[in-house]
């Protein structure tokens, strides 16, 4: 609001907050993490089961494979016994009956005997060498008897016990695969017992252990989310000592200084809306004591004309003390819009600043090379430069001698090509320099001000510059002051200022 508008007793706009973001909602659990661990238990124990099975089942394959040569070679020891080598027709059914065997051929050296009560088949559906096997022969062996079973018998060899070279033995496959089946059924049958066993004992386990402590750090945050500035919401640690013990105590760590900073910022909130009031009143107060102030100057005491024009400024500096204080607690900067710009029009607006000065002439000059340009908003950019330029006018306005007209000089240059380099601003003036106090709070608000102001200027200059990616300093100087501006064409990776 400007000074004439004060004047006339209008009164401000009120300010408009902007409304709080929605709250998003917990999404829909499809899978709770007790179901999932029961899963996971589920699948490991079936992935054992299963690492158990294949080994299992080829062994017992072996084992009956290894079965009928034992039992082969008592034939072969009954055949070898008989005086002509030759047994009668039901001894030789009997012996084949109890091997399970269609045939059995017994080699010793270059003689072969056979023992068979039906013809040789021609070919045969595979051969089982139990000599030669390896443990892979063996699980595929298993696979292919339960998956592709054949009516063809297979065929059996093996070494022989005393007396005998080689024993080979020609059955049916189906009695493997019957075996097989049964005992695929016992084995799984007990597996799923143990394994049911070991998943109720592992999920026990995972969910007291786990489950249910996740659960409640979940169950915390949910609930001190929906509600944080409540401190009975504050997680209270259990006395574990792994690491969900740590969490636990971090998350209390957390809830609580996120408690304690939000009644802070509760309090921060109201003590500001009570500001805003009293500015807002002290402000009407104001513009009385200006109208009456200018009445006092136009009276006819000189003693009340020359005092009058001093009551004058001091009331302005009051109500621009004002003005600053609710623009810099309301404004918030929007993100900047950075794009190689050309840098000449933004400094043309800078020479009319100087017509500010009341008191003496400022002559405010502008030095950049043709063409060149700066990666930066335009707009936040062009108010930065206006508060360094304005500030360095009230330096001099204020301390210059009526015969040394104030000079404030801004000068750009470009350091490195375009795209890769950065601009250098310099904003000097030949005031009396800053005292070694404002130095000390130069970019902080309301303290970094020499010239009575609410020293938001250079603060809001700060912020802008951060924004665009750039640093604002000050630059040492053997007369007056200087500021610089590095605005690089890529911003450097870096966290902002607090």
């Amino acid at each position: 609001m400007s000074e004439r508008s004060i004047r006339r007793g209008e009164m401000p706009k009120a300010t408009v907050l902007p409304a709080e973001a929605p709250v998003a909602k917990p999404r829909k659990r499809r899978f709770g993490l007790s179901l999932r661990v029961l899963l996971m238990a589920t699948g490991v124990g079936a992935l054992a089961e299963l690492l158990i099975y294949v080994p299992s089942l080829s062994s017992h394959r072996m084992s009956w494979l290894s079965d009928r040569i034992a039992a082969a070679n008592v034939a072969g020891l009954v055949l070898d016994a008989s005086p002509t080598h030759a047994v009668s027709e039901e001894l030789a059914t009997r012996l084949l009956q109890g091997v399970g065997a269609r045939a059995i051929v017994i080699r010793d050296g270059e003689a072969s005997r056979l023992l068979s009560m039906e013809t040789m088949p021609e070919t045969v559906a595979y051969t089982v060498d139990l000599r030669t096997d390896t443990q892979l022969h063996e699980i595929y062996g298993a696979f292919r008897t339960m998956v592709i079973p054949t009516s063809d018998p297979i065929r059996i060899v093996d070494h022989g016990s005393d007396g005998f070279d080689v024993v080979e033995v020609l059955v049916s496959e189906k009695p493997l695969r019957d075996s097989m089946v049964a005992f695929s059924m016992t084995l799984l049958l007990w597996s799923l017992l143990v394994a049911a066993a070991a998943t109720a004992v592992v999920f026990a386990l995972l969910q007291q252990t786990i489950v249910r402590p996740v659960g409640r750090l979940a169950g915390n945050l949910i609930a001190y989310a929906a509600q944080p500035d409540d401190v009975s919401r504050i997680i209270v640690p259990t006395r574990r000592t792994d690491e969900i013990g740590d969490a636990e105590v971090a998350l209390a760590r957390t809830e609580r200084a996120l408690a304690d900073e939000l009644r802070e910022k509760r309090r921060l909130a109201e003590l500001g809306l009570s500001v805003s009031k009293i500015n807002h009143e002290l402000r009407n107060l104001l513009a009385t004591a200006q109208l009456l102030g200018d009445r006092l100057g136009d009276g006819g005491d000189p003693n009340t004309r020359r005092l009058a024009p001093r009551l004058v400024a001091t009331l302005d500096r009051a109500v621009r003390f004002c003005e600053a204080t609710l623009a810099y607690g309301r404004a918030t900067e929007r993100h900047p819009q950075r794009r190689l710009t050309l840098i000449a029009p933004i400094l043309a607006e800078l020479p009319d600043i100087g017509a500010l000065a009341v008191g003496n002439t400022v002559l405010v000059t502008t030095e950049a090379p043709s063409g060149m340009q700066v990666c930066a908003d335009p707009e936040q950019l062009s108010r930065a430069l206006h508060n360094l330029v304005r500030n360095a006018v009230q330096a001099c306005d204020r301390e210059a001698a009526p015969s040394v007209p104030g000079v404030v000089r801004i000068v750009a240059e470009r350091e490195g090509g375009v795209g890769s380099g950065r601009v250098v601003i310099r904003v000097s003036d030949n005031g009396p320099g800053l005292p070694y106090r404002v130095r000390q709070n130069l970019f902080t608000p309301f303290k970094g001000s020499a010239s009575g102001g609410a020293g938001l200027g250079l603060a809001i200059a700060y912020e802008l510059i951060e924004l665009n990616g750039g640093s604002l300093s000050l630059e040492r100087s053997e007369q007056g002051t200087t500021f610089r501006i590095d605005l690089p064409d890529v911003a450097p990776n870096r966290p902002r200022a607090a």
